[in-house]
């Protein structure tokens, strides 16, 4: 999988792996391996990605160029 998007951000934004790697509670190695893609991004690490980002797991996958994120969710699932 292609993870460099990840990698345009965070240099966009002037964020460090490190301060990344500490925002998603793993570690600076973890980081740099998923933005390098030696290792697979876990969903919770995306969807922290996402809404660090203010964006979509579509776009973080390249499955849109579309920047924005999508709105939140109002209706909370039933139990």
């Amino acid at each position: 999988m292609d993870y460099s998007r990840i990698k345009e951000l965070r240099i966009d934004s002037d964020t460090t792996q490190q301060e990344l790697a500490q925002y998603l509670h793993v570690t600076r190695s973890a980081y740099s391996n998923y933005e390098n893609g030696l290792r697979e991004i876990p969903i919770e690490v995306l969807s922290g990605l996402a809404d660090f980002y203010q964006t979509s797991l579509d776009y973080l996958l390249k499955r849109t160029d579309e920047r924005s994120a999508y709105p939140k969710c109002t209706n909370k699932p039933e139990k």
